[in-house]
């Protein structure tokens, strides 16, 4: 198979066929399919200014302070010829003990590692454009001493910007900014070493050449992407780099564990190293706030300052729209924000948005251009980050300008829904808040019926947030569900549930109906709402026959419901009570059930001394049927079962000195959070 028939299995962004682009003195060429084509022997970078069509830049404007993306440039990814293929078949060999590394001892690895280093001496920027070595390499740095990545990237440094560029050095590239940000708190205290990693160990007392730190590299590294720094956000190889080369100089956690959406890989690279045995950089101090030096910290500093004045509006505007630079952007914007220089007048974000920021009176060019962004499919990404950083004084601008009398129409729409989504969960203040729950509330039945709930879920976000409009959404909800009368207010938990106006519920058949697990999001949120805003979910559930509501135990959408009423906080201990009484003596049979068995945990966490003994006997009574489930057996063992049947005072010792823990630390929140409540109700007296 030809080369062009291989690119066509490359992973991620590495993979896939390169987009064919007209040359500007060539006519277009035919491309023969890869079963036709000759195979060829000459390495052929691939095409570094592929875009997409919406992506407009302008490369007539000359002025030598401003960025701008010329093709003209002729900047081509790096090419360093084919890889030996007795070094490739080493390497292919070296990936199978690296995919399951279980050395002996840590002296095995060292030796392992020196080895392969030594074997590629002198191939190392051959290797990273390669498809398979690139990969390899990057399994490779995984085992590496500090000593041997800070090498590595110091040998990257005469062709930076074209390894950039490159379609599988970039990846190799993003390792080892990965690698560097977790080595900087290290290398801070002064625990790296500039000796390769076993030179103790061999007894070598030569003398070695020392490595720039890591600090030194990122900072030569800001240095040489910075004056090319445009061109690059343009570059789909490049940009992922500058994304991470940000959250590494602001500190800023790169990789969140616990929400993919916040990973910096794409879906596609993620299940490429799956599939071929790699593995993510797991390390901690990826997924928190890190220290940083003072120098890097003035570096990126200078780099949001001079890309802020350097970078001309009408490429800015072309960013918001194009998918490979809107995200570098979108940070861009997080980090002057934290700054507190994102809306100054002329600012990157004034210029994204048309100087909208210093000239806010009414423009009909940019009044049209950013509707269009609004139902555009990376534009409105952009403006759900310019919701979430903007100010009261801009969102309300946004608001007034763009989305007044308009919400009804956009929050169907599919595109656009999500950007009323951010702007309804980032209201500023009380006014604003309730000026959008007036304007949403006639077509509350339509969101929640057509598929929008998460217009009004955005909403309930806000009203918890600033503690305020519960009584608004709440008759908003009402009017949407189609109660008018106050005896059919005791529906409305399930109406919630189930997501169906009233009339519908009355006349359906109750066992038929399925949960919506949107409904369910809706009513976890209704009981988080401040003061008594839980209460009408609470008066509609014990309206409900208790045998109804067991069931919705065993249900995974109905059991988060019930867990969420145990578990909240704005609900009073004496109202959780009765709820706890109505699953009295079933709580072995709950035990045994997938859902069911978290309810259990849920009531044993709120409950009283007494109470935990009323379940424990019940768990006891029927130990055999509850030992026979796994989930059972989770349950006996939170409980500390076995504890209790042979030491039962020093059980419940042990949950006395656990109850005053939790009553002490409750204490102290509840006294730290006095006074923000009492100045906050200072501040409104004053504003009366």
């Amino acid at each position: 198979m030809g080369e062009d028939g291989k690119r066509k299995t490359r992973r991620g962004k590495r993979g896939g066929d390169a987009k064919k682009q007209k040359d500007i003195e060539a006519s277009t060429e035919t491309v023969l399919p890869a079963s036709l084509t000759a195979p060829s022997t000459e390495y052929t970078a691939p095409p570094m200014d592929s875009g997409d069509s919406l992506f407009y830049f302008d490369t007539g404007s000359k002025d030598e302070n401003t960025m701008n993306v010329d093709k003209e440039d002729k900047i081509s990814p790096a090419s360093y010829g084919l890889v030996n293929p007795d070094l490739q078949s080493y390497l292919k060999n070296c990936e199978t003990m690296l995919d399951d590394p279980k050395f002996e001892s840590i002296e095995d690895r060292i030796i392992f590692v020196n080895n392969v280093y030594e074997e590629m001496k002198g191939f190392e920027l051959q290797l990273t454009t390669d498809h398979e070595g690139s990969r390899i390499l990057e399994k490779l740095f995984r085992i590496s001493s500090e000593y041997q990545i800070r090498r590595f990237f110091s040998l990257m440094r005469e062709d930076t910007i074209r390894l950039v560029i490159h379609r599988f050095s970039s990846h190799t590239i993003q390792t080892l900014l990965l690698l560097s940000a977790v080595a900087l708190e290290r290398e801070a205290h002064g625990e790296t070493s500039d000796l390769a990693a076993g030179a103790e160990i061999e007894g070598e007392d030569e003398v070695r050449t020392k490595m720039p730190t890591f600090e030194e590299l990122l900072l030569e590294l800001v240095n040489t992407l910075t004056p090319q720094w445009a061109f690059l956000m343009a570059n789909e190889y490049a940009s992922h780099i500058l994304r991470v080369l940000l959250l590494v100089l602001a500190g800023n956690p790169i990789e969140d564990q616990s929400n993919p959406k916040n990973s910096i890989k794409s879906k596609r690279s993620a299940k490429y190293v799956e599939d071929r045995n790699g593995e993510p950089i797991n390390h901690p101090s990826l997924s928190i706030q890190r220290k940083i030096p003072d120098s890097l910290t003035e570096a990126l500093n200078q780099l949001l300052k001079t890309t802020d004045s350097s970078i001309n509006d009408l490429v800015a505007r072309g960013f918001t729209t194009s998918r490979v630079g809107s995200p570098v952007l979108q940070q861009m914007l997080v980090l002057q924000s934290k700054k507190g220089t994102l809306e100054q007048p002329g600012s990157l974000l004034d210029k994204c948005l048309l100087n909208l920021v210093s000239d806010p009176t009414e423009n009909a060019r940019r009044d049209s251009a950013l509707k269009l962004m609004i139902d555009d499919i990376v534009g409105s990404h952009f403006l759900q980050k310019v919701m979430e950083l903007a100010s009261p004084k801009l969102l309300q601008t946004l608001f007034e300008r763009y989305f007044c009398g308009r919400l009804s129409v956009l929050s169907m729409h599919p595109i656009s829904n999500f950007v009323v989504q951010s702007l309804l969960s980032n209201a500023k203040n009380e006014r604003q808040l309730k000026t959008m729950i007036a304007e949403i509330q006639p077509t509350v039945g339509t969101l929640l019926f057509k598929q929008r709930p998460g217009v009004v879920r955005a909403l309930l976000d806000s009203c918890i947030r600033l503690r305020a409009g519960s009584v608004e959404i709440m008759n908003a909800l009402y009017s949407g569900l189609g109660i008018s009368a106050l005896d059919e207010r005791k529906e409305l938990i399930n109406l919630l549930a189930f997501l169906m106006p009233y009339k519908e519920f009355v006349n359906a058949d109750y066992d038929q109906l399925p949960f919506r697990i949107q409904g369910s999001l809706i009513i976890q949120l209704v009981l988080q709402l401040p003061g008594d805003g839980h209460e009408p979910i609470m008066n509609s559930f014990f309206a409900q026959a208790p045998d109804r509501m067991y069931s919705w135990c065993k249900d995974p959408s109905g059991s988060r419901i019930i867990e969420a009423i145990i578990s909240s906080e704005h609900i009073p201990l004496a109202t959780k009570r009765q709820v706890l009484d109505q699953y009295s003596n079933k709580y072995a049979d709950l035990a045994v059930n997938k859902y069911g068995s978290h309810i259990v945990d849920a009531c044993w966490k709120v409950s009283d001394m007494p109470y935990k003994e009323k379940i424990m006997i019940e768990l006891i009574q029927r130990e055999m049927l509850v030992q026979d489930s796994p989930f059972g057996r989770i349950v006996m063992r939170n409980c500390r079962v076995e504890q209790y049947k042979r030491r039962a005072d020093e059980w419940r010792e042990r949950e006395r000195s656990l109850q005053k823990g939790k009553r002490m630390f409750k204490d102290i929140f509840d006294s730290s959070s006095t006074p923000n409540k009492r100045s906050d109700k200072k501040s409104k007296k004053s504003k009366k």
